[in-house]
């Protein structure tokens, strides 16, 4: 897993428009690796893989809930879920094994933070993750 965190770490954070990282196991539905305090609860586990075992429209409509937010979902298709309450949002990209999760906060750029997130997630489904 050493060489997963490091992707994430410096592949996500290291841009600095990325506040944390964490990728979801699908199968197991369990967290397998995340940046350093970005402390996901089972019930946010659950709550990502099940947005997108929605259909796009419902989770557009309904919006999600992670880590205490309710967050507005401005994009949901089959690899990609993005959502944001106010100045800080939450993208997540579904590869093969994953879900792969990262946030952005006030002052960071969402368009670095979903760019960086996808280029990984794209990186991830070509291995074979």
């Amino acid at each position: 897993m050493s060489h997963l965190q490091n992707l994430l770490l410096d592949s996500l954070l290291g841009t600095k428009h990325v506040d944390s990282a964490a990728l979801i196991q699908l199968q197991e539905r369990n967290l397998c690796i995340a940046s350093p305090g970005f402390n996901v609860m089972p019930s946010d586990v659950r709550t990502l893989v099940s947005g997108f075992a929605k259909n796009p429209l419902q989770a557009r409509r309904e919006g999600l809930y992670f880590m205490d937010k309710d967050y507005k979902c401005v994009r949901s298709d089959e690899y990609s879920l993005y959502a944001k309450n106010e100045n800080t949002g939450v993208i997540v990209v579904k590869t093969g094994l994953y879900l792969l999760v990262a946030t952005y906060t006030e002052g960071m750029y969402p368009s670095v933070c979903v760019e960086a997130t996808e280029k990984l997630g794209e990186y991830l489904r070509r291995k074979g993750n």
